[in-house]
């Protein structure tokens, strides 16, 4: 498997499962050496954006990964890479 997928829509409202959730995609992509996470955050009002971008900035995340690219083409998604 080369990417792991994260759609936000279903839980957009709930803070905590949010944050449950994006922790447990960092952690398979590190236990399965996955090189990409799609993060699908959606268009909307821009503030799930915000909240997923705040989290990946947090010191303990960002030591996890090599770096975030948001998506030129469609700006409801973000992808993760991480290290070889």
């Amino acid at each position: 498997m080369a990417k792991l997928k994260l759609d936000l829509h279903p839980i957009a409202r709930d803070g905590a499962a949010i944050e449950a959730e994006l922790n447990w995609v960092m952690d398979q992509a590190e236990a399965k050496r996955i090189k990409t996470v799609e993060i699908i955050h959606g268009k909307g009002s821009g503030q799930l954006k915000k909240r997923v971008l705040k989290f990946l900035e947090r010191p303990d995340m960002k030591a996890r990964y090599a770096r975030v690219d948001k998506d030129s083409k469609n700006s409801g998604r973000l992808f993760v890479y991480f290290p070889s």
